[in-house]
């Protein structure tokens, strides 16, 4: 088993034991910082280290080769996937599909919610009655819900919980500003520039992180995460300053594209994976 792949499965190994990093130290008398550098991918051990380390962790070495031997390399991307049933990668696979072609949608119903929000706010005037412009909002929030929900399953599926968070997060601001939207049409607006700052310094505060936590699936997705994260920050930062917003109202585009294909390739690696439980 090659690095980083290595580093996680002795770690996991060291926390399933109950051990710290100086505990299995004093085991197997390696320093404080090979354990460290092992564990974080850095280096790749002697095979007489790899030895000590899961002799110390009471692991035999064949279990290891044994299942390197029944991963392919399309696989080893996959290794720090918390799954370890078919039944809960179909699972995985339904509702990950469900994402990004909520995405899909959210994405071609966006163009429909900027031009009514457009006169709404800046016209002055609806081009829409109120149940058109109702049912068209909570469409939209429904698709970002289960939009970002795909994002919250690749978090848990990744071990990357920065991504869980933010994502959980822009779902909950979400329903908030869609929710004040609507009953703007029936208790009164405030001033809409007030609103249209707030929620571009919020999305813009939160979707910046969103975009570092993107970023930290380089390793099991690819170009597409960093082409993907970049996108998110930059956006997301023209947001945040509100004289640039109109720029990042523009490159909500392509990222918003890059999210759908990223949901899509994370339910294709899935796919994948499932096949391999079929056919074992």
């Amino acid at each position: 088993m090659k690095q980083p792949a290595l580093g996680v499965k002795i770690s996991e190994l060291r926390k399933s034991k109950g051990l710290t990093q100086e505990e299995l130290v004093e085991q197997c008398n390696i320093s404080v910082r090979t354990i460290q550098r092992i564990e974080a991918g850095e280096v790749t051990p002697r095979s007489y280290t790899i030895k000590t380390i899961l002799s110390a962790l009471d692991y035999d070495l064949s279990n290891i080769q044994a299942e390197n031997s029944s991963i392919t390399q399309e696989f080893k991307k996959l290794l720090l996937l918390d799954i370890d049933n078919s039944k809960e990668v179909g699972f995985l696979t339904r509702q990950l599909s469900i994402s990004w072609i909520s995405g899909i949608v959210y994405f071609i119903l966006g163009f429909a919610e900027f031009t009514m929000d457009f006169y709404r706010h800046f016209q002055g005037e609806m081009i829409t009655n109120n149940m058109v412009y109702t049912v068209t909002k909570l469409s939209i929030l429904i698709s970002i819900i289960l939009f970002y929900r795909g994002f919250i399953l690749s978090g848990k599926i990744f071990k990357n919980y920065l991504l869980r968070i933010t994502a959980f997060i822009l779902v909950f601001i979400s329903c908030i500003f869609y929710a004040y939207d609507i009953l703007s049409l029936y208790i009164g607006a405030i001033d809409p520039e007030f609103i249209l700052g707030a929620e571009a310094v919020t999305f813009g505060i939160i979707g910046i992180l969103f975009g570092i936590s993107v970023l930290r699936l380089k390793n099991p997705l690819g170009t597409i995460a960093t082409t993907t994260g970049i996108f998110e920050i930059i956006t997301y930062a023209c947001l945040v300053t509100i004289f640039l917003s109109v720029v990042g109202m523009v490159l909500l585009t392509p990222t918003i594209i890059l999210e759908i294909i990223l949901l899509y390739k994370v339910s294709q690696m899935l796919k994948a994976k499932q096949k391999e439980f079929s056919a074992s």
